[in-house]
């Protein structure tokens, strides 16, 4: 009997690679644009420190769910049920903490334990009953997002200020949330960079057979990836609830973390059909977004023009890395 063997797809990209630059590329210019956009127009009082931390910082929640949707879509998968995730956690932790300060570490428990069954449950689903991510997370969604709507109609408990740290504190000068969002993405790109787990997670994005014959548990990699991308959900659900001061059935259900975090992921230069991108790309691709709102709001732009524009420059930045991809191939 002859031996089969076959080679799992490249773990790691090494080398100059256009594609691994390209996501820089595109926030140098953003920051030109934006710089460009403050002098022209005559605010220059936007162009402070203290401004651009502000522009970050709006884009936390956002940037710490982006960060778990690169875990899915680095696999070949993609998570639409992390809008009600995050919800769900804003007000779970919420009514449990209750203003009462002895109940955040309760709360926060309580929280990552819902993330991390979430997460459990959308990688059985896909892996072992064999169902399209899309669905299988979109189902998922559409039962969180109506359990909660079934016995919370607006806002529910509070926050105690000493949980309010997270969105509002700062530590040396700086917004913890801005240095929580970098530690967490550094720790997500130490994970897949020096981790077994980390190089799985490319193997299998690039040929799933490819990384079975080799011995890699697919099913299992597929479903941490999923475990992860749901607690990033949960933690930027407690991030909202600290901002908010309180938990609501909206606060993720508005369209921006789940496609949002999909958009900004893709525009860091990680590919939907998986196995190639990172974790600073991502990141990236937040200050991308969050430079693009500033800089329609410094011209005035009107708020539906901004949805059209914004789709335009997504398409616009997938439609390149798709055309380059191809040219690479050939």
């Amino acid at each position: 009997m002859s031996e089969v063997t076959a080679q799992p797809a490249p773990a790691r990209p090494s080398g100059f690679r256009f594609e691994y630059w390209a996501p820089a590329l595109l926030l140098i210019c953003a920051v030109v644009i934006y710089v460009l956009a403050c002098v022209l127009t005559g605010q220059t009082q936007y162009l402070t420190w203290s401004n651009l931390l502000a522009v970050l910082g709006r884009s936390i929640a956002l940037g710490i769910t982006a960060v778990g949707q690169t875990f899915a879509i680095l696999v070949a998968s993609i998570d639409l049920s992390v809008a009600s995730l995050i919800s769900a956690t804003a007000v779970l932790a919420s009514v449990l903490m209750d203003g009462n300060p002895a109940m955040i570490p309760l709360a926060i428990a309580a929280a990552l334990t819902l993330g991390a069954i979430v997460g459990l449950v959308n990688g059985v689903i896909i892996t072992r009953l064999d169902v399209n991510p899309l669905i299988a997370t979109l189902g998922m969604s559409l039962i969180i997002q109506g359990c909660l709507s079934a016995f919370v109609s607006n806002f529910a408990g509070s926050v105690p200020e000493e949980f309010q740290f997270f969105a509002y504190g700062n530590v040396a000068g700086l917004p913890f949330a801005v240095l929580f969002f970098l530690a967490l993405s550094l720790l997500a790109f130490l994970t897949l960079r020096f981790t077994k787990f980390g190089s799985n997670i490319y193997s299998v994005g690039g040929n799933r057979d490819a990384a079975r014959f080799a011995g890699i548990s697919t099913s299992r990699v597929i479903v941490g990836a999923h475990v992860i991308c749901s607690l990033c959900a949960t933690v930027a659900g407690l991030y909202l609830a600290s901002r908010l001061r309180s938990g609501a059935p909206w606060i993720g259900s508005d369209g921006v973390y789940d496609l949002e975090s999909i958009a900004v992921v893709v525009i860091g230069g990680t590919i939907l059909a998986g196995g190639r991108g990172g974790i600073w790309g991502t990141v990236g691709g937040v200050v991308i977004f969050s430079l693009i709102d500033s800089i329609f709001n410094v011209l005035g732009v009107d708020a539906f023009a901004k949805q059209v524009l914004r789709g335009m420059i997504i398409v616009a930045a997938v439609g390149f890395y798709a055309a380059r991809s191809r040219r690479i191939v050939a």
